[in-house]
């Protein structure tokens, strides 16, 4: 395939995101200023999380799905009710079903995703687990090279640190869920023992 070729389907993939972002945010019927209340207050690190935003909708080469469904385990794992909000509508914009997004804690037990998918859960999984364990790491990341380039490991792996910086964020300010997923299909926090 042609450079031009794969640019110009990740332009259109970006394009796709950021209007699936736009939609969501849309749709916010509630507390739309808890974060920006908070990041207003210190415009360097709000510019460095609208720099990070920006570059993590922007980064195409891993398919929207699963980086979803990734950020999505990591939320439920923080319990981050604003991020399952918003992930669950993106995640339904990016194909996944509301029975994927059901059985998300129960991932490995369902029939609901393919190899790749519960792989890529897997991955969000350990890198979100207290303490990450090192060996669980690098064991899902052999398994995920058999399907995934380098690039799209790494872009998952920015992927998941990033919504665990995320969720953890907003889980310390009191960020709010918006309702951007009222009505349809939404992942829950998860209850880690």
């Amino acid at each position: 395939m042609s450079s031009a070729r794969r640019t110009g389907g990740m332009d259109m993939r970006a394009l796709q995101r950021t209007w699936a972002y736009l939609r969501a945010f849309g749709r916010a019927k509630r507390h739309r200023t808890d974060l920006a209340r908070h990041l207003v207050r210190r415009p360097l690190v709000g510019g460095a999380t609208l720099g990070m935003e920006t570059a993590m909708l922007l980064s195409n080469r891993l398919d929207p799905k699963l980086k979803e469904l990734a950020e999505l385990k990591a939320a439920g794992m923080v319990s981050c009710e604003f991020c399952l909000d918003i992930g669950s509508a993106l995640a339904v914009g990016s194909g996944a079903t509301e029975r994927q997004l059901r059985d998300l804690p129960s991932y490995r037990h369902s029939d609901a995703y393919d190899e790749v998918e519960k792989l890529v859960i897997a991955f969000a999984e350990a890198m979100t687990s207290t303490p990450a364990i090192a060996d669980d790491l690098a064991e899902v990341r052999r398994r995920l090279e058999d399907h995934l380039s380098e690039t799209q490991i790494a872009e998952l792996a920015m992927a998941v640190a990033w919504e665990n910086q995320r969720a953890r964020l907003n889980q310390s300010l009191g960020v709010r869920p918006t309702g951007m997923s009222d009505g349809a299909a939404c992942a829950l926090p998860e209850r880690i023992s």
